[in-house]
């Protein structure tokens, strides 16, 4: 395929129209190839220094957030039949047929869907727990590049607001960032969809909702969180989606989503990186959601006891 070159009428300035500016024209073409060859030497001095590693379970890769073949396969996928409102699965359901759980039926959650990426397991909870309290905060462009997916299954992305789940400002002094809106920020290059990281604050520090009952983790986050004052010109009429890491019990996401429903959106729904999955559900997955929320407990990675997120 030939090269497009201007013609001499397309020439403007007259040194273009020259030997000298030939040369100067292949000069700036070539610049860039230069620059490009640098940066893929530069890349290449940096991986052999520093390869890029399974964000699973730390073994040299091809890529930067790739899995190796083994913590791929342990990846729980959650792409089939499932609730409509909360997304647990219901492998015995089909494809196409809208259902709710037994739960949703009884007591309806305060948001239209809630997908998440992957079902919560082991590898899931090393990717989460490291980029929580690990600060591999590359972590939040591998979660949202999974779960970019099944944003844009909700519906248009162009009508969406990503909200993060909000920490309150003692633990985000301390811990330095707030993993869910990392999350939110790699989203949001990755699919174009807006964002706004203060229309939903934590007003009250919580304690962990960890081992706690039904009542007991839903009077613990009751009246955690609040609008921002923009908020209602901010969501009237549009889809709002809350962002977290980890959907467990969904004290925290119900309690948020039902404060955005004051905002005036259109819908609200919710979208995780791993869903904490009853293990008759499936198979594999060897942790008791009941005892979790997305609070994940940081007990084990620092030893230290959880406190509100």
């Amino acid at each position: 395929m030939r090269a497009l070159v201007p013609s001499h009428a397309m020439l403007h300035k007259p040194l273009m129209d020259t030997a000298a500016g030939d040369a100067e024209i292949a000069g700036v073409t070539r610049a860039p190839d230069l620059w490009r060859a640098l940066r893929a030497a530069a890349s290449a001095l940096v991986d052999y220094a520093l390869p890029p590693r399974c964000p699973g379970c730390g073994v040299i890769v091809g890529a930067d957030r790739q899995f190796c073949l083994e913590c791929w396969s342990a990846l729980d996928f959650l792409d089939g039949p499932a609730c409509m409102q909360c997304s647990i699965p219901l492998p015995t359901a089909l494809a196409a047929a809208p259902l709710s759980c037994g739960a949703c039926l009884a007591d309806p959650p305060p948001f239209d869907g809630a997908p998440a990426a992957v079902a919560y397991g082991k590898i899931a909870r090393t990717v989460a727990l490291r980029l929580k309290y690990g600060r591999r905060t590359g972590h939040a462009q591998l979660m949202a590049q999974f779960m970019a997916r099944r944003l844009a299954a909700l519906g248009p992305v162009d009508a969406m607001l990503l909200v993060p789940v909000p920490l309150h400002r003692w633990r985000l002094w301390s811990r330095g960032f707030n993993q869910a809106a990392l999350v939110v920020d790699a989203l949001a290059r990755l699919t174009g969809a807006e964002c706004d990281h203060r229309l939903l604050l934590r007003t009250k520090s919580t304690a962990s909702l960890r081992g706690k009952r039904r009542r007991e983790r839903e009077r613990i986050v009751a009246g955690a969180f609040a609008l921002a004052p923009h908020a209602k010109a901010r969501a009237a009429g549009r889809h709002v989606v809350l962002i977290d890491d980890v959907h467990a019990s969904g004290a925290t996401l119900r309690a948020a989503a039902r404060v955005l429903r004051r905002s005036g959106a259109a819908r609200v729904s919710a979208l995780t990186w791993a869903r904490v999955v009853p293990e008759s559900l499936m198979t594999g997955n060897i942790f008791d959601f009941a005892s979790l929320d997305s609070d994940i407990n940081d007990e084990r990675m620092t030893g230290k006891p959880n406190g509100e997120d």
